[in-house]
């Protein structure tokens, strides 16, 4: 059976009530019991339903395994291990709002940079493809249906993220490393007064214009169950910030619209350009990804099939888990559109946390956990297709290069990564 991008979409988001069987867990990571993070405290087991006592859990869960990376970074160099990450090379990974505005300003200006420069993609492949930053959008889009719901997910995004953070840097001479949007920060604040959309010079610009009389986004219907997302307060251009006046010049291929329908260009792949639309949506980020979820995210899955599961959102389970929340918290053109989603900026931050909340998951367990692999290489294994190994070949095509293996991506700290969160 092979998927359409409605279906897809429906799926993807857990809207499904039995989605075809898929692959058992290949890799089971042993149960993470109590962990001291030092002689005076243990790390949480269980999610608080407070959220203001789960942000500090989710602190003490980030401190704790950032702790963890340092040791084992310095561990390997002391053992002569090969390998180039040290401790004086280690890259700092840390979210928006703990960046100075000048930073800030550093990250967005590469970002244009990026969107000014010629495409590397062949016009004849990708005809809409007009710059550096379309490179990226044009590769997600030809892949949605191999890196969702698949054993590559984590990983895939994972050197997705590092290569656009390459690219800023050594094509737009950015000198500071990949920032992160916390969204159980913006559950608590409420996403507009979010220094990551509070649409200042600062930001990564803020709220469509204010669209009237917007109903649901209905996800699923046509016989499966539906999840009703009320709209934002936004749903128009974006006008603020240094994003107001980009172009996002591909898709749509399955745009959620808050009329209950979606709408589609095709493959997504020709030249269509048009604003940036945002319909920023905190009730949806305080539903699915406050600091409760992310929490119980991080230390209740024990094993990995589990952990890409629960984040995605189990199908049929009514929760499409903290990547949906992210992405529906945006909203708007891209932001709706799982194929197109990199089409808005702020997308890298959204899977920098997401590549967070993982990284912080492997170290509560890293001998059981860097290498634990669960999956196919199709969409919940739709058509039917082999295990995702260690060998499994990851290509961003020209977005990126080179194409690496499963095993060199599974680690911040080794293959071509060197990097932590704080």
């Amino acid at each position: 059976m092979r998927l359409n991008a409605p279906l897809a979409v429906a799926l993807l988001f857990g809207t499904i009530a039995s989605a075809a069987p898929a692959p058992a867990p290949q890799d089971e990571a042993a149960a993470t019991t109590t962990v001291s993070a030092d002689p005076t405290s243990t790390l949480p087991t269980t999610a608080s339903t407070d959220t203001a006592v789960a942000s500090d859990q989710l602190e003490d869960l980030a401190s704790y395994a950032a702790q963890q990376a340092n040791s084992s970074v310095a561990s390997s160099n002391s053992k002569h291990k090969r390998g180039a990450c040290t401790l004086k090379n280690l890259a700092i990974r840390r979210e928006w709002g703990s960046l100075s505005s000048s930073e800030r300003k550093a990250y967005t200006n590469a970002v244009l940079c990026l969107q000014a420069k010629q495409a590397n993609t062949p016009s004849s492949l990708i005809p809409g493809a007009k710059s550096r930053f379309d490179d990226f959008v044009g590769t997600h889009i030809n892949q949605t249906m191999t890196i969702h719901y698949t054993g590559t997910f984590l990983a895939w995004h994972r050197y997705f993220t590092w290569s656009y953070e390459q690219a800023l840097r050594n094509e737009c001479g950015y000198t500071g490393y990949q920032p992160y949007w916390d969204w159980a920060k913006s559950a608590q604040t409420g996403v507009e007064k979010s220094p990551v959309f509070d649409g200042s010079d600062t930001s990564m610009s803020g709220n469509g214009v204010y669209v009237p009389g917007e109903g649901n986004v209905v996800l699923g219907g046509n016989g499966l169950p539906e999840i009703l997302l009320p709209p934002g307060t936004g749903g128009g251009c974006v006008t603020s910030g240094p994003f107001a006046k980009m172009s996002v010049n591909l898709g749509p291929v399955s745009l959620s619209l808050t009329n209950g329908s979606s709408v589609s260009n095709g493959d997504g792949l020709s030249y269509n350009p048009r604003c940036l639309k945002r319909d920023l949506t905190s009730a949806v980020n305080q539903r699915f990804a406050n600091a409760t979820s992310v929490v119980n995210l991080i230390v209740k899955p024990k094993d990995v099939w589990d952990f890409e599961m629960t984040m995605q959102g189990y199908p049929g389970s009514g929760d499409i888990g903290v990547h949906g929340g992210g992405h529906y918290t945006m909203g708007g053109d891209p932001g709706r559109d799982l194929f197109v989603s990199p089409g808005d900026p702020a997308f890298y931050l959204h899977h920098g946390m997401i590549d967070r909340t993982w990284w912080i998951w492997q170290q509560l367990d890293p001998s059981k956990r860097t290498n634990a692999i669960s999956g196919t290489g199709t969409f919940l294994n739709s058509p039917a297709s082999p295990n995702t190994t260690l060998d499994t070949p990851v290509d961003l095509g020209y977005a990126a290069g080179p194409a690496l293996t499963m095993r060199d991506l599974m680690s911040t700290t080794a293959g071509p990564f060197c990097y932590i969160y704080l």
